[in-house]
């Protein structure tokens, strides 16, 4: 049976995820607010039809953007398309958001007979575009029938994590907290190591095969020897979802220091103006404090 979907949000992530799901003979409707991204898209295959017009035809929504405003806007603002879906149809929702703002936008849905799956997603853009990510879901057995062939194509690994929405937001906020302190110790050991007269690129040959390295160094430290910080993963992503971790755990009663220290780290990238840059980019600050040349004309 063919399958028609929308992707809300054409970015590295979502972009990603509906070229996988063209691949996999899914027909795709791409929408995001960079026009150009569409238009790319549309060359590639997929469709850029006005939702009001493919909205009872298809099967599920696929919301990659930034933050629970968007996902909510997207859902339910002006035009939002969950007045516009039909009964039964999935709303997979990607983006890394509060627990609790999952299980509301599950009930939501609900109300309007529409499916819902808290689906964030990890691995990077990569892996989104070899259909190869994971993704931390939970919600109704119905729900994953329903998105089991957008799983199927976009996912390597799809981790079942409970029967109601909240589960797989509360697991993308663990996987965050140790994401951003990756990233963040990886700039702070590979610029320390810059201190101690040690090369950038003879750091990464070294630790990628020792004990102290992570998947993030391996990943970003490259990014920051190659000089190249063209955004795989942004900055400024980084101060809202460790904002996430910090206000969950603040509500558990739980203190994060580390992850407060990392949290500073991206702010001050922030105020450096290197928001829309790599994350990797997190390493010009320890860079700027210390008085380090990165590699490359960048830096």
């Amino acid at each position: 049976m063919s399958m028609n979907i929308a992707v809300f949000g054409l970015g590295s992530m979502g972009y990603g995820m509906a070229q996988s799901c063209l691949r996999a003979g899914i027909g795709v409707h791409g929408f995001d607010v960079v026009a150009e991204q569409v238009a790319r898209f549309v060359k590639e295959g997929g469709s850029a039809a006005a939702f009001a017009e493919v909205a009872r035809s298809l099967d599920a929504v696929v919301v990659v953007v930034l933050n629970a405003a968007q996902v909510e806007q997207v859902l339910f603002g002006e035009d939002g398309v969950v007045t516009q879906m039909r009964e039964g149809a999935v709303v997979l929702a990607c983006a890394t958001v509060p627990p609790e703002f999952a299980k509301e936008m599950e009930r939501r849905c609900a109300e309007k007979d529409v499916l819902y799956l808290d689906a964030p997603i990890s691995g990077g853009s990569l892996k989104a575009a070899q259909g190869r990510l994971g993704i931390m879901a939970s919600g109704s057995a119905a729900a994953f029938a329903a998105a089991e062939p957008v799983l199927e194509a976009t996912a390597e690994t799809v981790f079942r994590l409970g029967d109601a929405a909240g589960a797989g937001s509360a697991m993308k906020a663990v996987n965050q907290l140790l994401a951003g302190v990756h990233i963040a110790a990886m700039a702070e050991a590979l610029t320390f190591g810059m201190t101690q007269g040690v090369a950038p690129d003879t750091f990464l040959d070294v630790i990628s095969k020792c004990a102290g390295t992570s998947w993030m160094l391996e990943n970003r430290a490259p990014h920051v020897i190659a000089g190249d910080y063209a955004p795989h993963s942004q900055v400024n992503i980084w101060p809202k979802d460790l904002g996430i971790v910090l206000d969950a755990a603040k509500a558990a009663g739980f203190e994060a220091p580390i992850t407060e220290t990392a949290l500073a780290r991206y702010r001050q990238a922030v105020d450096m103006g290197l928001g829309g840059e790599d994350d990797a980019a997190v390493a010009k600050v320890y860079a700027a404090q210390a008085k380090l040349t990165l590699p490359g004309a960048q830096s």
